[in-house]
C-alpha cells in the first residue's frame, strides 16, 4: 500500500511540474499575453475582455497561477478562441480515436515483441535470432512517420489492400496500429531476448528441463517471468509515449485525432487547446508508468514483501 501510494504522490508532482512548466512557457514567451492566448482568433474587444476575466490576468500573476491550477484540478481546460468552443469538449471529440489507435497498437506491439523474443531466445536458431535482431534494429532506426509512408506505399498505392487516409472501418486502423507498433515491438523484443536468455542460464531452468520440461515450456512458464520486469519498465515508459507518436500517424495517415488537432493549434497558436495537450500528454504518461511499476508486484511476488 505504501509502494502504491508513493507512485501515486510522484505522479502528481510530474503533473504539477509538466502544467507549471506549460503555463510558465505561456506566461514568459515574447509578447502580450492575450496576443499568445487569443492566437489567430476572432480578435475583438469582447474577446480579448473575456480572456482577463477567464484567464484573471488583472490579478498579480501568483494568483493567475493559483487559478491555473485549481481551474486544472476541476478539469476546466478553458476556452478556444479558434474554435470559440470550450477545450474539454474540443478533446473529448478526437481523444477516443487516439486512443483506439494507441491501444490497438500497443497491444499489437506487446505480442510481437513476445512472439520475436521467445522465438529468438536461446541458441536453437541463430539464424532466425539474427535476422529477427537485424528487423529490430531497422525499425527501431527508423522514424514512424517513414515507417507509414512506406506502409501506405506497399499496402495502399500499389496492393489497394487498405484506405489510403481517413478513419473509417477496422480497415483504417491497420497500418497506422502497424505503424506505431512495430518501433515498440523492435525495442521491447530486444530487451526481452535479453532477459530470456539471462533466464535461461539460471539454476532453475536447468531444474525444469531435468524434470522434463520442453523447452517451448520453460520459456512460457519460467523464463518469460523473469525476463518480464526490465520489459515491463520499458513499455510503460514506451505507451507513455504512444500519444506523442499518434500525433505524427494521424497526420501521416490522415485520421481523426488529437493529432490533428494538436497540429492546428500549434499552427494557429491557440495556446489554451496546447497547454491542454501537454497535460493530458503528461497526465497519460503518469498513469501508464504508474501501472507499470504496480504491475512488478503481480509479475514478482516478491516485491510484495518489499514494499
Amino acid at each position: 500500500m505504501r509502494h502504491v501510494l508513493r507512485r501515486l504522490g510522484t505522479g502528481l508532482v510530474v503533473l504539477w511540474a509538466a502544467a507549471t512548466a506549460a503555463y510558465l512557457a505561456l506566461l514568459l514567451a515574447p509578447g502580450d499575453v492575450v496576443d499568445r492566448i487569443i492566437g489567430d482568433g476572432a480578435d475583438t474587444p469582447e474577446i480579448r475582455a473575456q480572456i482577463v476575466r477567464d484567464w484573471h490576468l488583472d490579478r498579480p500573476e501568483i494568483v493567475q497561477y493559483a487559478d491555473y491550477l485549481w481551474r486544472l484540478l476541476r478539469g476546466d481546460l478553458g476556452t478556444s478562441y479558434l474554435l470559440q468552443r470550450p477545450v474539454a469538449d474540443v478533446l473529448g471529440e478526437q481523444i477516443p480515436p487516439t486512443l483506439q489507435l494507441a491501444a490497438l497498437a500497443g497491444a499489437l506491439g506487446v505480442a510481437l515483441a513476445v512472439l520475436a523474443a521467445v522465438a529468438g531466445a536461446g541458441d536453437r536458431r541463430p539464424w532466425l535470432r539474427r535476422v529477427l535482431s537485424t528487423a529490430e534494429l531497422a525499425v527501431v532506426s527508423t522514424p514512424s512517420f517513414l515507417i507509414g509512408i512506406v506502409l501506405l506505399t506497399v499496402f495502399s498505392f500499389r496492393l489497394g489492400l487498405f484506405p489510403v487516409a481517413g478513419g473509417a472501418g477496422p480497415a483504417a486502423l491497420v497500418l497506422p496500429a502497424v505503424t506505431l507498433a512495430l518501433p515498440i515491438a523492435g525495442l521491447l523484443g530486444q530487451v526481452l531476448r535479453d532477459g530470456l536468455d539471462r533466464a535461461l542460464d539460471e539454476p532453475f531452468v536447468v531444474t525444469a528441463r531435468a524434470r522434463g520440461l520442453r523447452d517451448r515450456a520453460v520459456l512460457a512458464r519460467h523464463a518469460l517471468r523473469h525476463a518480464l520486469l526490465p520489459a515491463v519498465t520499458l513499455a510503460g515508459w514506451q505507451f507513455g509515449l504512444l500519444l506523442g507518436s499518434a500525433v505524427i500517424v494521424e497526420q501521416v495517415f490522415g485520421r481523426p485525432g488529437v493529432g490533428r488537432v494538436t497540429l492546428d493549434a500549434v499552427l494557429g497558436s491557440d495556446m489554451p487547446v496546447v497547454l491542454a495537450v501537454v497535460v493530458l500528454a503528461a497526465a497519460v504518461h503518469v498513469a501508464l508508468n504508474t501501472l507499470a511499476d504496480l504491475a512488478y508486484l503481480l509479475i514478482d511476488p516478491r516485491l510484495r514483501r518489499t514494499t
